[in-house]
């Protein structure tokens, strides 16, 4: 009779299912042709960047064997793009920024591609991080700027979170592929052929052909060319501030956090990509959160939520990894297991960067600003990055991996401040 009962349930959960599946389409065919084209960018953007850029530091690991000393200093070619960026998207003021997308792509696709063919010298790898690194962070603030260019202005909030969970749902399908790819030995960073990044370029590079076709689309509307090319001004000052110390959060989740497990647990890609998985598949539901959240709590109370979530959890991160290094907590069962929450709670933290992007949309004085502003952020940030993995990778070594963490915590605190401080327009 059970199985009888279980296989009546079957047809009523098909039904369920293909009227989700059609609710999901019907959404999707009332956008306008520019917002669907732009999460096809997304989409293929977050793939690519799934088979590339999150799983970096295991190619690091497994065909160059570099050491954590050496793993922050890899971090200068990587971040360097970013401490220009502002003056990259200043040079190319005459372009709009969907063109700028392009140009950002096809530098991605340039860098990725070739190192997917071939195990180049470090230096010349190097050489080659840096121009696919060029690629992803001059996409960065025009993705932002595009995206806000085409939501409208009484639903931003929810609208950004929506374009923030397209990236985060593709970005757990990449994972998916590369966890089965490594698990079934298909993929492999010592083989000749390192068959994710050349995956990756594919992805990037229809990424690239949707962008032109946007462009054709929307033209100026998403991102105009007239728009200053450099901006610095006094009202932007707790912006400035939040987009620092993102910088040193950044670089704490993208190369010590993963280092904790690759170095000192001693996983490989396969575990990454699911946490990654897992990460992503939460963040499916978070982001488009956090977006209804801001429209209902308001800014001040997410920049809350922003600063204590990133202390609460370097906190964490310093109690774990300082256990495993000093032997108080065993490489395996359970220990292992609260690694791999902390790991996935950090990974959610940072998911709360639309918090800031919002945030300046309130108090741009001129809404020509928001481009170069957010370029200039990214400058910022990344200056402090460089810097912050410099100083992590000297810190781990001659102190051990819990002081990276715990002096993350202690400056997250300046996020505190900013959310109490930081004046904002209306709600």
């Amino acid at each position: 009779m059970r199985d009888i009962q279980r296989k009546g349930d079957y047809p009523m959960i098909h039904t369920r299912l293909t009227n989700l599946v059609r609710a999901q389409a019907a959404r999707v065919s009332s956008l306008s042709p520019g917002v669907r084209l732009y999460l096809a960018v997304l989409a293929l953007t977050a793939l690519g960047l799934g088979f590339s850029n999150d799983i970096i530091s295991n190619y690091f690991k497994d065909a160059y064997r570099v050491t954590p000393y050496q793993r922050g200093l890899i971090e200068f070619p990587r971040e360097l793009p970013g401490m220009i960026c502002a003056l990259v998207v200043a040079a190319l003021g005459a372009f709009g920024d969907v063109r700028i997308a392009v140009i950002a792509h096809a530098f991605s696709v340039a860098g990725i591609f070739v190192l997917g063919l071939s195990s180049p010298p470090f230096a010349i790898m190097l050489a080659l991080i840096f121009v696919n690194s060029l690629g992803q962070h001059l996409f960065m603030p025009v993705q932002d700027s595009i995206g806000i260019a085409l939501a409208r202005r009484e639903s931003l909030g929810k609208r950004m979170g929506q374009f923030k969970g397209v990236t985060t749902g593709f970005q757990m399908l990449a994972a998916v592929f590369v966890f089965a790819g490594f698990r079934l030995g298909l993929f492999s960073f010592t083989d000749r052929v390192k068959w994710p990044f050349v995956i990756a370029a594919a992805l990037i590079m229809a990424a690239l052909v949707a962008l032109v076709a946007l462009e054709r689309r929307v033209g100026p509307a998403a991102g105009s060319a007239a728009r200053p090319r450099f901006v610095f001004r006094k009202e932007y000052r707790f912006y400035y501030t939040l987009v620092v110390m993102f910088g040193v959060q950044k670089q704490i989740m993208l190369v010590y956090g993963p280092w904790v497990l690759i170095d000192l647990l001693g996983k490989k890609a396969d575990t990454l990509a699911l946490l990654g998985i897992v990460g992503a598949f939460l963040g499916i539901f978070f982001i488009p959160a956090v977006g209804r959240w801001l429209d209902r709590f308001g800014i001040r109370a997410m920049l809350y939520a922003d600063a204590l979530s990133f202390i609460g959890v370097y906190a964490l991160y310093g109690l774990v990894s300082g256990g495993y290094a000093s032997g108080a907590l065993a490489t395996v069962g359970w220990p292992v297991l609260l690694a791999y929450v902390v790991f996935v709670f950090d990974r959610m933290s940072t998911q709360m960067s639309l918090v800031r992007t919002v945030y300046l949309r309130t108090i741009a004085v001129d809404p020509a600003d928001v481009t170069a502003t957010l370029s200039l952020g990214i400058s910022m940030d990344h200056v402090v990055s460089i810097l912050c993995a410099y100083a992590g990778g000297i810190v781990w070594t001659l102190w051990g991996p819990q002081y990276v963490f715990y002096l993350a915590a202690a400056l997250s605190f300046v996020n505190l401040y900013v959310a109490v401080r930081a004046p904002i327009p209306g709600r």
